[in-house]
C-alpha cells in the first residue's frame, strides 16, 4: 500500500492497522460461527447444512446443489474436494469442487445464494503407507484453499481397514507425524482440522483419544458422525459424550434396519446412507446426540448426510431434523 501525499506516517499506520483489524475480525467471526460459539438468549443456536454427497447418484453439479440449498432455506454446505481433473466433474455430473477452481470467485458465487461452506471434505485415508505421500499434501492444499474460500473446517480420517504391513502402533506413529505437518499449516491459516470417525482407528474411542492428542492445538478437533459410529458397533451417544468438548462439526446420519442387520460391527463407515433421517434404527440415538450437543452448548453445523434421490429423501431428512430440533427446544439459525 502506498502512503498518500500529505498524510502523516502516524495517520497512515493507524488507518492500515484498522484495515488489518477489520480483516482479522471477519476471520474470527467465520471461525467461531462454525465451531460452535454462538449462543441465543435461551441456549445455543445450531445451524443446518448438508453434504453434497446426497446428490452423487443424481449427477448434480455443485451449482445445482447451491440452487437446492437456496430453495430449501439452507445457508451451510459441505462438499468433497478434488485434487486434479476428473472427466465426470468437468462435464458437470459431480456435486463436488476441484481445487483448481478459484476460491475467491467461488465464495462470491456462494454469497449470491446466501451460502457458505461449513466444512470441506479432504478425507483421504491417512493411516496407510501412502498417507504421507498422497494424503498429507492433499490435506495441506485443502487447508490453504479453505482459508481463501472462507471455510473454517477441513475434514480428515483414516482408512476403513487395518493398514497392510503395519502394526497399529506403527500406523499411529505414521499418522502422528502426518498430523503434525498438517497442523503446522492449519495453524498458519487458522483453519480447523477435524478427525472424523470413519475407519479402523477412528471408530475406536481409545484410538480417537490418542489421535486428538497428536498435537497440542486448538485447531485439531473432531467431526462427529452419528451413522459411522453406529455402524462400527459403537454407541453414538456414549461416543459423543466422551468427545463433545472437542466436536466442531457434526454429520447427522441414520441407518436402515436392513443395513444395520447386515453389517453393523463389521464395517466402520457408510459412504452414503440410503435412509432418511428418522426412518432408520439410529433415529433415537440421533435425538439423544442432539440433546447432548444442546446441553453442552454446541452451536455449530449439523450436516445432513443421506442419499437425496435428487431431492425427496434429503428433503424428508430436513423436515425431520427441523421438527426434532423444535421438539428439543433447540434454536436454529434460519
Amino acid at each position: 500500500m502506498t502512503r498518500k501525499k500529505g498524510i502523516t506516517r502516524r495517520t497512515f499506520l493507524k488507518q492500515t492497522t484498522g484495515i488489518a483489524a477489520s480483516s482479522a475480525g471477519f476471520a474470527s467471526v467465520v471461525s467461531s460461527s462454525a465451531i460452535g460459539n454462538d449462543k441465543g438468549k435461551d441456549g445455543p443456536t445450531m445451524k443446518i447444512g448438508f453434504h453434497t454427497d446426497a446428490f452423487n447418484s443424481a449427477y448434480f453439479s455443485f451449482e445445482a446443489c447451491l440452487e437446492w440449498a437456496k430453495k430449501n432455506g439452507l445457508h451451510y454446505i459441505e462438499c468433497g474436494l478434488i485434487d486434479g481433473v476428473s472427466w465426470i466433474h468437468g462435464l458437470g455430473y459431480q456435486p463436488h469442487v476441484a481445487l483448481y477452481e478459484d476460491p475467491i470467485l467461488l465464495r462470491r458465487k456462494m454469497e449470491k445464494h446466501g451460502l457458505r461452506f461449513s466444512q470441506v471434505d479432504a478425507a483421504y485415508p491417512l493411516s496407510g503407507k501412502d498417507g504421507p505421500l498422497r494424503g498429507v499434501p492433499y490435506v495441506m492444499k485443502s487447508i490453504q484453499w479453505a482459508n481463501l474460500v472462507g471455510c473454517p473446517c477441513v475434514d480428515t480420517t483414516d482408512g476403513m481397514k487395518k493398514p497392510e504391513g503395519l502394526s497399529d502402533n506403527e500406523a499411529m506413529e505414521l499418522m502422528k507425524r502426518s498430523y503434525e505437518q498438517i497442523l503446522e499449516v492449519a495453524e498458519a491459516h487458522k483453519v480447523t482440522v477435524n478427525i472424523e470417525p470413519h475407519g479402523y482407528f477412528t471408530t475406536k474411542p481409545e484410538m480417537m483419544e490418542r489421535m486428538l492428542g497428536f498435537c497440542d492445538s486448538k485447531y485439531l478437533r473432531m467431526n462427529m458422525d452419528t451413522g459411522n459410529t453406529f455402524i462400527a458397533g459403537q454407541d453414538p451417544v456414549a461416543f459423543l459424550k466422551r468427545f463433545v468438548a472437542r466436536v466442531s462439526h457434526v454429520h447427522i446420519k441414520d441407518v436402515s434396519e436392513s443395513l444395520a442387520a447386515a453389517v453393523r460391527g463389521k464395517k466402520t463407515g457408510i459412504a452414503v446412507s440410503h435412509c432418511a433421517l428418522g426412518g432408520g434404527v439410529n433415529a433415537d440415538n440421533i435425538r439423544r446426540c442432539l440433546e447432548v450437543l444442546r446441553d453442552h452448548g454446541f452451536s455449530g453445523v449439523l450436516s445432513i448426510e443421506c442419499e437425496g434421490q435428487g431431492g425427496p429423501l434429503i428433503e424428508t431428512s430436513l423436515r425431520w431434523l427441523r421438527d426434532t430440533l423444535k421438539e428439543l427446544s433447540i434454536s436454529v439459525e434460519e
